[in-house]
C-alpha cells in the first residue's frame, strides 16, 4: 500500500504534467553504511523535471505526463560518466507511484532493485557469473529513498536552457570521468546547474579544502537563488523510507567531517594548539557547516519522522513545475 508521506512525496515532484514552469533541481542525499561513516560528505544527483530519459545513456525532452529524469555520476558502473535514471525508479526501484511501498527491509529493497535492473538495466549492469545481481555502486541507480534521505534545492529554467543542456549531454562521449577529490558526483552536478546558471556553484577553498561536495553545491544554489529572486525557488526534503533499514546520517564538508566526528576530535585538538593556522581552519569548518544546515533549510520543522517526512517550506498548492512547491 501507497503510504500517505508517499503520496505527498510523489505529489510534489510529478506537477511537471500540469504546468509550464520547469526546474533544475539538486539533490542532496545524505550519507550511509561503512562508507558514509568513513566519509559523510553524502551523494549529489540532478533532477530536471522537463527532461527525461530517452535510455539510461541518454536524454530528451519530456513528452506529456512524464516526470522527468535523475542523472547521476557513480564510479565503476560499465566505465560511464552518468546515468540517467527516470524519478520514480530512481527514488523507489518501481515503475509507478502506486507500488511504492509503506515501508521495506534490506532484502525487500534489494528484490525490487534486482527487479528494476533486469527490466531496464541489463545493458550496463549485466548479471553477475551465476546469474544473480552484480555487486557494486549500481544499487544506488534505483531506490536511494530505502536508504538515504534526500533534500531537494530546485530553482526554475527555461526550455531553451533543457535543450542546450540535452544537445550537450547527447554530444560528449560518456565515458567513465569519475575521480573523488576532482570530478566526484558534486562536480558533475556543478557542472550541470553551471550550465544553466554560469557560476551559480563553485568550490570552498578552506572548508571542503577545493574538493567539491554535496553541501557546498546546496549551499551555493540556496544563496544564488536569493541574489536572483526573478528566478522561483524551491526546497523540500524527501524522507527515507520507514523499515528496517538502518537510517541514514547528517550530510557535512570535508574538514567538519573531521571537525564533528568523534574519533579526530583529539588529534585535531593537538594540532590546533600547535598550528594556529589549523585551528582557525577548523573554527571556521564549524561555523560554515553549523550555518547551513540541509535538514532545517529543507524540511519545514526540521524533522524527519515517518508521518511527516516531506515537508514543504512556506504555503504552497504543490502545483509547481516538476512537483516542487515554491517558497
Amino acid at each position: 500500500m501507497l503510504a500517505r508521506w508517499s503520496i505527498r512525496v510523489v505529489w510534489f515532484l510529478l506537477g511537471a504534467a500540469v504546468t509550464a514552469r520547469a526546474d533544475v533541481t539538486l539533490l542532496l542525499e545524505e550519507p550511509y553504511g561503512a562508507f558514509g561513516g568513513m566519509t559523510p560528505t553524502g551523494h549529489a544527483a540532478i533532477y530536471l523535471s522537463r527532461v527525461c530519459a530517452a535510455t539510461p545513456l541518454s536524454v530528451r525532452r519530456c513528452n506529456p505526463g512524464e516526470q522527468g529524469v535523475v542523472l547521476s555520476r557513480y564510479h565503476r558502473i560499465d566505465g560511464l560518466d552518468w546515468i540517467a535514471i527516470p524519478l520514480i525508479p530512481y527514488l523507489y526501484a518501481v515503475e509507478t507511484a502506486d507500488q511504492v511501498p509503506s515501508s521495506a527491509t534490506r532484502e525487500e529493497a534489494a528484490s525490487l532493485r534486482d527487479s528494476y535492473r533486469r527490466r531496464h538495466l541489463e545493458e550496463i549492469v549485466p548479471d553477475g557469473s551465476d546469474g544473480s545481481a552484480p555487486p557494486g555502486d549500481w544499487t544506488q541507480l534505483v531506490g536511494e529513498a530505502y536508504d538515504r534521505s534526500i533534500y531537494t534545492f530546485g530553482i526554475e529554467t527555461t526550455g531553451e536552457q533543457d535543450d542546450q543542456l540535452i544537445r550537450a549531454l547527447n554530444s560528449e562521449e560518456n565515458r567513465k570521468r569519475f575521480h573523488l577529490l576532482s570530478r566526484n558526483c558534486a562536480d558533475f552536478a556543478r557542472q550541470v546547474i553551471d550550465l544553466y546558471y554560469p557560476k551559480a556553484v563553485h568550490r570552498n577553498l578552506i572548508s571542503d579544502l577545493g574538493i567539491m561536495t554535496p553541501k557546498q553545491a546546496a549551499k551555493c544554489l540556496v544563496s544564488y537563488s536569493k541574489k536572483h529572486r526573478d528566478l522561483e525557488f524551491s526546497s523540500f526534503a524527501i524522507g527515507q523510507v520507514p523499515g528496517t533499514i538502518p537510517r541514514s546520517s547528517p550530510v557535512r564538508g570535508v574538514l567538519e567531517s573531521f571537525v564533528k566526528s568523534k574519533k579526530y576530535a583529539v588529534g585535531l585538538a593537538s594540532l590546533a594548539v600547535l598550528h594556529p593556522a589549523i585551528g582557525v581552519g577548523m573554527a571556521y569548518a564549524w561555523m560554515d557547516g553549523s550555518h547551513f544546515n540541509p535538514r532545517r533549510v529543507a524540511a519545514a520543522d526540521g524533522t524527519l519522522e515517518p508521518e511527516g517526512l516531506v515537508s514543504e517550506l512556506g504555503s504552497n498548492d504543490g502545483a509547481s513545475a516538476g512537483g516542487l512547491p515554491s517558497d
